[in-house]
């Protein structure tokens, strides 16, 4: 169970991982701890709009979710969308090393927070499916990305996931992904598997000609990206009276 804990401990704020993290065992686990993730933000949400109007509830759902994992994905999303501005790829990496967040990152982080409070808000009860769904899918989509699309000239954590994600390592790891958000939101996943891969492919196309390659800012940005694909749908197919789970 080593993987499953570094991967907790990467993922998240929960400590425990080895001081030398499986980088290779570890990734195979990303889904589930998603799916733990999710869980715990659709239970937050849940629990809190017995007493409180649905956009708040949603508000401190998301939350709680940035605060579980250390806003990891939501600070990966700011350093590329702040790396688009870049006059090349070189100009680009050298912005997405920057700690200091832009307007194009500042931009980017507030969308994603409104629409994903925004979709949360509208999910009611489904959200105890969906948010699971969502969250292990799109760690999915990250593995899958590392393992598919070289990786920039750039260093840092992200490359060495990548060189410890095999192609093979990371197919099953998205085979584990789908069938955990299967299972968590029901059939109607699927549909939205498809739009998932879409995402997931143009993103590591426009890596290769952007930035030369994958970066760890670029797999987490493709998270946050992957969530909203499953959330604002889902919300949507509430909305108009459609049920999406069980």
């Amino acid at each position: 169970m080593r993987g499953l804990r570094d991967a907790v401990a990467f993922l998240t704020r929960v400590p425990g991982g080895a001081a030398r993290p499986d980088l290779a065992r570890s990734v195979p686990w990303f889904p589930v701890v998603g799916l733990a993730i999710g869980a715990a933000v659709g239970g937050v949400y849940v629990a809190a709009a017995y007493v409180l109007p649905a956009l708040v509830a949603a508000g401190l759902a998301v939350l709680a979710g940035v605060l579980a994992t250390g806003a990891l994905h939501e600070d990966a999303l700011a350093d590329t969308a702040d790396a688009l501005g870049a006059r090349g790829p070189a100009d680009a990496l050298r912005i997405m090393k920057d700690p200091v967040h832009g307007t194009y990152g500042i931009v980017a982080l507030v969308l994603s927070l409104l629409l994903r409070t925004g979709a949360v808000s509208g999910l009611h009860v489904t959200a105890l499916g969906v948010l699971p769904a969502a969250h292990a899918l799109s760690r999915g989509a990250a593995v899958v990305l590392l393992g598919t699309v070289r990786p920039a000239n750039f260093g840092g954590l992200g490359a060495s996931y990548a060189a410890a994600v095999s192609r093979r390592r990371a197919a099953v790891t998205g085979v584990v992904a789908v069938v955990l958000a299967t299972a968590a939101g029901g059939p109607w996943t699927l549909a939205g598997v498809a739009a998932v891969a879409l995402v997931t492919f143009a993103a590591g196309r426009f890596a290769l000609r952007r930035f030369g390659g994958l970066t760890g800012d670029v797999a987490g940005a493709v998270q946050q990206l992957t969530e909203l694909v499953i959330l604002v749908p889902a919300a949507a197919l509430v909305a108009t009276g459609h049920t999406t789970w069980w």
